[in-house]
């Protein structure tokens, strides 16, 4: 039972995560829910990494590392599906309201 209640915690913790990588960045980004939490859990995998590394293992990433390097990874997705910073998509912006 243990198990599955610490996947299960993972699982929220990388959608957590994963979402609010997803709203620091403007714009909409066509991710499904599993791939929210995977942005999410590799961003607080890779945070604990560095961490890890700097720190000589005696200081956990806590959620803004994590945060930080799951908004990089969105950026990156964006940046390979021919997006940028506030396109996620590299088709050209909508039209507003007046055809401006």
């Amino acid at each position: 039972m243990d198990l599955i209640l610490f996947i299960v915690l993972l699982a929220v913790q990388g959608l957590v995560i994963g979402a609010f990588a997803r709203l620091a960045l403007p714009g909409k980004d066509p991710m499904s829910i599993p791939a929210t939490i995977g942005i999410g859990l590799a961003g607080s995998f890779i945070a604990g990494l560095i961490f890890y590394a700097v720190t000589g293992g005696s200081a956990a990433p806590g959620f803004v590392a994590a945060l930080v390097v799951s908004v990089g990874i969105v950026y990156v997705i964006r940046r390979r599906r021919g997006g940028g910073l506030t396109r996620p998509s590299g088709s050209a912006p909508e039209r507003g309201a007046f055809g401006r």
